[in-house]
């Protein structure tokens, strides 16, 4: 028994380290997007959500990696771009990846005729995978699990890279969802919000690839604390911004 609690243990462990931005991060980039729908988006998005809402369901398709039903969306979540390269099918993951799915469920949302729950799913996930998108470890270099791999301490607490951007940056600000979204939303004035909507999703590529020299900008000793934490949250905080503004800007032009 004692064994069988370990390897449990051990896998969960493994499956959470992979997730993109933690919850409150996902979050903070639902309650921007939903700041910035437009009337008939609104109403659309709440006739398919129902009572649920955008930042409240951007978690959900980290949630249902515990139903095996879902295990054909694992790879979804991330994407590999090796340096000095653009993206390349041809080395992605076998069941698909966040790019392509990405641009796959907003033509079938757009486009195509869906049952609610099939729009209900390709919703979730299209909100969660424009986060993912937008967390630079996502856009992984294809030789350490997107951070993942790298062992380093924050604060003196034993961790690895992904998870000190996904989760652990945002949650030593301690702040809401909302208090951290509310802060970002009051930087995006139009000109803001017409470059990160005019941007198309292949630049959102290559912003994760140009961040890779901060993200590993790691001291010999991988103990990380406040210098590392002043130095390059404002990139976190960057990065949710342009995922809550861009996520509202794909669901404006499908639903809206």
């Amino acid at each position: 028994m004692k064994k069988l609690f370990i390897a449990l243990f051990m896998c969960t462990s493994m499956i959470f380290q992979s997730y993109g931005w933690g919850q409150n991060g996902h979050r903070v980039i639902g309650q921007i997007a939903a700041w910035h729908l437009n009337s008939k988006a609104q109403r659309s998005i709440a006739k398919i959500l129902g009572h649920e809402s955008i930042p409240m369901v951007a978690n959900w398709m980290d949630q249902i990696r515990s139903d095996h039903d879902y295990d054909y969306a694992y790879t979804w979540h991330f994407l590999t771009v090796h340096e000095g390269e653009g993206y390349n099918p041809a080395i992605q993951e076998e069941g698909g990846d966040a790019y392509e799915t990405l641009q796959r469920l907003i033509d079938e949302l757009k486009n195509k005729p869906l049952s609610l729950k099939k729009k209900q799913e390709n919703l979730k996930m299209l909100i969660h995978i424009v986060g993912d998108l937008h967390q630079p470890l996502h856009v992984g270099t294809g030789e350490d699990m997107g951070g993942n791999k790298v062992d380093v301490y924050y604060f003196n607490q034993k961790t690895n890279l992904h998870t000190v951007w996904d989760t652990k940056m945002i949650e030593r600000q301690h702040l809401s969802f909302t208090e951290l979204a509310t802060h970002l939303n009051n930087r995006a004035d139009k000109q803001t919000i017409k470059e990160l909507q005019g941007a198309p999703l292949s630049a959102w590529l290559e912003e994760a690839v140009s961040l890779r020299p901060f993200v590993y900008d790691l001291p010999e000793n991988k103990r990380l604390s406040y210098e590392y934490d002043y130095k390059y949250f404002p990139i976190i905080e960057a990065r949710l911004l342009a995922g809550g503004i861009r996520l509202a800007g794909i669901l404006n032009d499908i639903y809206g």
